[in-house]
């Protein structure tokens, strides 16, 4: 089926992504995965190339473009290259610089948007805790006000599982600032590498995405000034949760592009492949098997498009943006076993593209909000 929500000006910013990837990524495919990194050069390129502005306005060196398909068109390039890469730059630039974009005041904006839209600042989101899951409300990471009336705070506690967290510059930071007060308790926090008291556990040995560097970020009595505060005292809680659905459709968008293009290979290579003197592919059961595959990856891919067209008019709802992150995740993570079946042997070596693609894609199920926590919100949402 042909897609319709992408004009000549996304496909013409599609192919200068699609020249990166080329230029910048798969040359550097096989180091990124020994060095568990990305490259500072990588990034400063897609930095120069614009990739990381498209939502930062113009003053703070960002393009100002307020049309998410140019962030969807981004995700599905780099998913097509790998899961790894989309997802560090997506949190980068599609998660966490909106918060700043949407709540820094002008200081804050102007201190640190311009070096995030050139790639000099790297960008984490601190959400996720040892002992908090999927649960934001529970964090533990506290943030108090100094007691020698200065006005600092001191924050204290850990987050896990930060993608982007050994190399940050940048991390936006969830903490409690009040405990009587649940949910609107928590307060958002800009910490920079070099305050006194940041640290990061070295980089997490992960099963999947090895490109990217996933970490532990401690706090130890680190004082900051009252400037480090974004947004409103008491409404980091109700931040995140008006951003998650942008994250979560970002995993969506990102998920069917890479089970699309490992699809794509897959049809490729039971052509060429044979068995018993003939294509793999012709033998019916894979015949069919694929048949299922594609027509599952073009269905999902419509539902994906209509919620990409409903957040750049400003209508996607939390609830769809669930529905679009767990199916995704689900989509992707079945059509990529198929794949891996459908290579055999082969299949199962690092060599080979299929492989990777299966093991990285297996935390989509579980970041951004389970696939469970999806469905509990779209259950909510039914009366149930």
């Amino acid at each position: 089926m042909p897609r319709n929500i992408y004009d000549e000006d996304h496909e013409s910013f599609r192919a200068s992504v699609k020249e990166f990837v080329e230029r910048m990524l798969v040359p550097r495919a096989e180091q990124m995965i020994a060095d568990h990194t990305i490259p500072r050069e990588v990034w400063l390129e897609a930095g120069k190339q614009g990739f990381f502005g498209l939502t930062i306005p113009e003053e703070f060196g960002g393009a100002g473009i307020d049309d998410y398909r140019f962030n969807a068109v981004l995700a599905e390039e780099l998913a097509a290259f790998n899961a790894a890469t989309s997802s560090c730059f997506g949190i980068h630039s599609d998660i966490t610089a909106p918060y700043i974009v949407a709540m820094g005041t002008q200081e804050q904006k102007e201190r640190w948007l311009p070096q995030v839209a050139t790639g000099e600042k790297i960008l984490s989101i601190g959400m996720t805790e040892p002992s908090g899951g999927s649960d934001l409300a529970a964090l533990k990471t506290t943030a108090v006000r100094a007691d020698d009336g200065s006005g600092d705070w001191i924050i204290n506690g850990s987050k896990t599982f930060i993608t982007n967290g050994y190399q940050c510059d940048l991390a936006v930071v969830a903490v409690r600032t009040d405990p009587s007060k649940g949910a609107k308790g928590i307060s958002l926090f800009v910490l920079e590498a070099e305050d006194e008291g940041f640290s990061k556990g070295k980089p997490l040995d992960k099963i999947g995405q090895p490109e990217s560097d996933t970490s532990e970020l401690f706090f130890d009595n680190v004082r900051v000034s009252s400037d480090r505060l974004l947004g409103e005292e008491g409404m980091g809680f109700v931040a995140m949760m008006q951003k998650l659905p942008q994250e979560r459709l970002g995993n969506a968008v990102s998920n069917i592009a890479n089970a699309d293009q490992m699809l794509k290979e897959t049809l490729e290579y039971v052509k060429e492949r044979k068995a018993f003197g003939a294509p793999i592919g012709t033998f019916q059961h894979n015949k069919f098997k694929l048949a299922e595959l594609v027509t599952k990856v073009e269905v999902t891919q419509a539902y994906v498009d209509d919620c990409v067209t409903a957040h750049a008019d400003g209508k996607l709802t939390a609830v769809d943006a669930a529905k679009a992150k767990w199916w995704a995740a689900e989509v992707q993570c079945s059509v990529l076993d198929e794949c891996v079946q459908l290579h055999g042997g082969y299949g199962f070596m690092n060599e080979y593209r299929v492989a990777r693609a299966w093991k990285d894609a297996r935390v989509h199920k579980i970041w951004a909000g389970t696939n469970e926590i999806m469905k509990e919100l779209i259950g909510r949402d039914l009366g149930l």
